[in-house]
Formats: C-alpha cells, structure tokens, sequence
C-alpha cells in the first residue's frame, strides 16, 4: 500500500539547537516592553509554544495581571522583529542537531513523504531559524502550523494537515500523518493532536521518559536516515 504521508518536525532541539539566542530575544524583549529586565526566563527544552512562553515571563517576573495582555501581544509581535536582528549570533551560537540535515534530505526526497514543520515558534521566527541554518529548502513550510496560529499547541497538527489536504488532494488524520520531535509536549501534541509521534531523544527528555510519555518510537538520534524513514513507515503503513 502506498499513499501521502504528512511529516511535521520540530524545530528546536530536534533540528536546530540556538544556543543563548532565544533567550538573549526574550530578555529584550521584556526590557523593551516591560521598561525593566527580566530576572527570570522560561523554562529551557519544554516545547511549549512562545505565546505560552512569554506568559510565563510575565507571571514570573510578577508583571502585573492587569498588564498581561497587552504587554503579551507586544512582546509576541517583537519577538521575530529582534531574532531577526540576532542572525548573526544565532549563527554563532547555534548548531545543527547530529544527522538533521540528512535527515531531512531523506524524508524529502522520498516521493510519498510531504515535511512541513509544526513548531511552538512563530511562523517568521521560526523561517529565520530554518533558513539561518539551510534547512529551508527541505520543508514546505506554506503548509506548516506555527505558534502564531494558535498557542495551544496539538491544535496545530489539524491546521497543517488541512493546509496540507488543501496544497495536495489528500485527507490527512492520524493514519498519515507523522511527527518528529524531542520533547513531551512534542509526544503530547501528536497523541492529542492527531499524528504518530517519532521521539527523538536529542534534547532535554530522555529515551526512557518520551517512551513513558507514549511516544509510538524513539530514535536516540537523527543520524540515520534510514532509520527515519523505517520509523515513519511502521506508524503509516504507506511507504513502498
């Protein structure tokens, strides 16, 4: 049996690690915003989205609720404006995850695979990201979900897979659909959101807690292709 099979990646510690880059843009992001600096920052790894996660720099910087909102929607706007402006140190300071690039050759070039991304950055930040480190070219991100479509996560996986019906005459569930990242909120959007769920344990959750989380399979890391492809053939039952 052969058919379409939607594949939607992770960005952050699953592709691409930014090193302080990310939170050297929330910081000027609360200064310039909030008029004072931010002795607290999100937590690092978690997958949450950015509007999630600059709720979170509010509430722990004991930003007033009556400002929440707001302050919320300004620093959300200028979170891609100031990443963009850091492309330099994001060269710098970040790399590319072992075998990512590689990786994301193979599951474009197979015929029956369509990568996208779904991604708890913004859409433009997480272009600048993709694109800083080449991995552009090997996603279709017209069809991708991003934190700017809505900040609750697993809803994203829908939107990507009706974008991706819409470009590609095919009905994406959780049959055909796929997705590859490193975090529990990576396992928690595709069994939430509709998506078998390669893990892979190259961030900050290890093998043993992605499989408790209930990852469908867990590749230690992206450094062999091969192994991409097989895991994404057992969830899908599609590929030739």
């Amino acid at each position: 049996m052969t058919s379409t099979v939607l594949v939607l990646w992770d960005i952050d510690r699953t592709l691409v690690y930014v090193g302080e880059t990310d939170r050297a843009v929330y910081r000027a992001a609360f200064r310039q915003v909030v008029g004072r600096e931010a002795t607290k920052l999100p937590e690092r790894g978690t997958g949450r989205t950015m509007p999630l996660a600059v709720r979170e720099l509010l509430a722990a910087n004991d930003v007033d609720r009556d400002d929440f909102e707001p302050f919320a929607e300004q620093i959300v706007a200028l979170l891609p404006q100031l990443l963009a402006a850091r492309a330099e140190q994001l060269r710098s300071d970040g790399l590319l995850m072992p075998g990512a690039a590689a990786a994301l050759a193979a599951v474009d070039a197979h015929p029956d695979l369509v990568p996208t991304v779904v991604t708890g950055n913004l859409q433009r930040s997480a272009e600048i990201k993709l694109r800083t480190f080449g991995l552009d070219r090997y996603v279709d991100l017209t069809v991708g979900g991003f934190a700017s479509d809505d900040s609750h996560r697993p809803a994203l996986v829908g939107i990507a897979q009706r974008r991706a019906a819409a470009r590609h005459g095919t009905l994406f569930d959780r049959s055909n659909t796929v997705i590859i990242g490193d975090s529990l909120e990576d396992v928690r959007t595709g069994a939430e959101g509709g998506a078998g769920v390669v893990a892979v344990a190259s961030g900050t959750t290890t093998a043993d807690q992605l499989v408790q989380a209930g990852a469908d399979r867990v590749l230690g890391s992206l450094c062999e292709p091969q192994s991409v492809l097989q895991a994404i053939a057992e969830l899908t039952n599609c590929l030739r």
